[in-house]
């Protein structure tokens, strides 16, 4: 799969912004494509579901949509292409793909149970502010 992914190259300058729209597209199939790579390669099928990290990639896409330069657009499907590759190539771990792209923006999900029943105030407030 690696193999496939480095053959999809970004070129250097897209001549208008159709043009790098399509590209844009054509990244997003790619990144599509390699969604059931990533789940075996991270054995992610117990945390997420394929659904979720399509729309996942889709959301990071469309954070940039407002970006109407080509140079820009080029140059963030470069480093959209290159984070690919490192996910797919397994430079990253387990918990890097969790952390970046399962728990996302929510932040760590934090359970309060039975455990802080006994805590004082200070305690409780110390924990809350050393979670990042």
């Amino acid at each position: 799969m690696a193999f496939t992914l480095r053959s999809v190259k970004v070129p250097p300058n897209s001549a208008s912004l159709e043009e790098a729209r399509s590209r844009v597209f054509d990244f997003f199939r790619a990144a599509c494509r390699s969604i059931p790579a990533i789940m075996d390669i991270y054995n992610l099928d117990d945390v997420v579901t394929k659904s979720q990290l399509r729309s996942t990639i889709a959301s990071e896409i469309r954070k940039n949509s407002h970006i109407t330069n080509p140079k820009v657009i080029d140059m963030l499907l470069f480093k959209g292409m290159e984070e690919l590759n490192n996910i797919v190539e397994h430079a990253k771990q387990r918990h890097h793909i969790i952390g970046q792209y399962v728990v996302g923006r929510q932040g760590l999900v934090q359970d309060l149970d039975a455990k802080d029943e006994g805590m004082s105030d200070f305690l409780k407030n110390f924990h809350k502010s050393n979670y990042f």
